[in-house]
């Protein structure tokens, strides 16, 4: 069960070997959470939009891809962000990452819970199994460098409760034209279904029977991506033909066709 499928997963569930439920009603109580996007050198006027939600007293998370800095990589360090916000923010920052021992993640997560704390800085670890109602707001740092499952799942963290919700994504300047995508589409929409298919026409769904999760395949004459109407009819054709035991001999004219589907391409 997934609130957002990867690419591969979603066309999985094209070709007929997979049963599908889709439940697309959320929970009563949940509000849109608003996305924005940041310049990380405008880091001052967030600091600035997290101090007025604390004093209304709401909690935020925010997220950073690693734990500590890296010579290789020009990411936030979730360790060096909760200095600095500690700083701002005395003794309301906590600090949580992969490296944390799991009685001390217990402890942190509770004294959060209890909105003993505003802040609560972590890695990715946050993505899933998390829920704390009174947290409205969320921090991505380097935005630009997640994918758009897993920024629409940790943007999940909040809008849990009665409150009005935010997300905001934060990016360097030099943007590639996938990562402005990226964040466009969380901003346009928290519709999971929308994000998991313009996730797959971004990265591709990679191997079917394999282990790559991303990556275009070239397919003779339709592909799952811009044909998926034709996939679903001709899945409703194979149970059709499954169930009344139909004479298949008459289709082998479309198997020569198939055969000859590069040079019908080319004349297209």
């Amino acid at each position: 069960m997934t609130a957002t499928p990867i690419p591969r997963t979603l066309t999985m569930t094209i070709y007929g070997d997979m049963d599908l439920s889709i439940i697309r009603e959320k929970p009563k109580s949940r509000k849109p959470i608003k996305t924005y996007s940041k310049l990380e050198n405008k880091i001052d006027d967030v600091v600035k939009f997290i101090k007025k939600e604390i004093n209304l007293g709401n909690q935020v998370f925010w997220v950073c891809p690693l734990i500590e800095e890296s010579k290789k990589l020009d990411h936030s360090s979730a360790v060096k962000k909760f200095e600095f916000l500690n700083n701002l923010f005395p003794n309301q920052v906590l600090l949580l990452h992969g490296k944390t021992k799991i009685d001390e993640k217990e402890n942190i997560l509770n004294k959060f819970l209890k909105n003993e704390f505003k802040i609560l800085v972590s890695t990715t670890i946050i993505e899933v199994g998390i829920d704390f109602p009174n947290a409205n707001v969320i921090i991505i740092e380097n935005a630009n460098k997640f994918g758009l499952s897993q920024l629409h799942q940790l943007r999940g963290r909040v809008g849990r409760g009665n409150k009005d919700s935010s997300c905001i994504l934060m990016f360097k300047s030099n943007l590639s034209e996938n990562a402005k995508k990226r964040i466009n589409i969380l901003k346009d929409t928290n519709d999971g279904f929308i994000i998991s298919e313009e996730d797959m026409k971004i990265r591709g769904y990679g191997d079917i029977l394999g282990f790559k999760q991303s990556g275009i395949k070239n397919f003779k004459l339709a592909d799952p991506i811009h044909n998926k109407d034709l996939f679903h009819l001709a899945k409703k054709e194979m149970k059709r033909i499954e169930i009344t035991n139909e004479d298949i001999s008459k289709y082998k004219p479309l198997v020569k066709l198939y055969d000859r589907a590069d040079i019908i391409n080319d004349i297209a």
